[in-house]
């Protein structure tokens, strides 16, 4: 669905240049911006690795255990549905804590861990569990104690102080998942 967003995106987009008679300010923008881009996805990637590398070092140490064992009531009452030691408890929570450091894009790859994990508990395979809700909601909305991401964007857009956002971005994310929990759980209660 996204790719045939995209494509629809550009095709118009190329559609009013040749109406408009500016099809060569297609052409500067495909050769000037692509270049800008693979260095934006290439200076992300030692974001990423880094991210990744901790992550698995913390989970082979059992540390992402530790974490799970920590926030044991807090996901018993969230997801209680989901078996207390099932892997996706340990997916679901590497997720969310990329997310609390701002390493979205490296907390993909953990959330579609969690939710494959979370499918195998899905007794109608073609509808989506309240855990798996839940989870979607808590991972669009995270918390962000520290967004990495934004700060090396603002860092390399030149700011003056590319760390000021973390407050208010705190703020907004604390508030944002909040209210996502408690929507999922006025939902789940009216199901």
């Amino acid at each position: 669905m996204m790719n045939i967003m995209w494509v629809s995106m550009i095709l118009i987009g190329i559609f009013v240049a040749l109406m408009k008679g500016q099809l060569d300010i297609v052409n500067q923008v495909v050769i000037n911006h692509t270049q800008e881009a693979v260095v934006f996805a290439i200076g992300l990637i030692g974001i990423m690795s880094v991210w990744l590398g901790l992550m698995k070092i913390a989970e082979r140490s059992g540390l992402i255990d530790s974490i799970g064992r920590l926030m044991g009531p807090m996901v018993r009452l969230l997801f209680p549905e989901v078996p207390p030691n099932h892997p996706a408890i340990s997916a679901m929570v590497m997720n969310l804590a990329a997310n609390m450091f701002g390493a979205g894009n490296s907390a993909t790859a953990l959330g579609l861990k969690a939710m494959e994990e979370l499918q195998q508990l899905n007794t109608k395979k073609e509808r989506a569990t309240n855990a798996m809700c839940m989870f979607l909601v808590i991972n669009m909305s995270s918390v962000q104690l520290v967004p990495l991401t934004v700060l090396k964007i603002r860092s390399d857009a030149g700011s003056a102080n590319p760390a000021e956002i973390i407050g208010t971005t705190l703020i907004a994310t604390t508030v944002s998942t909040i209210v996502g929990i408690l929507a999922c759980k006025i939902l789940e209660r009216n199901r």
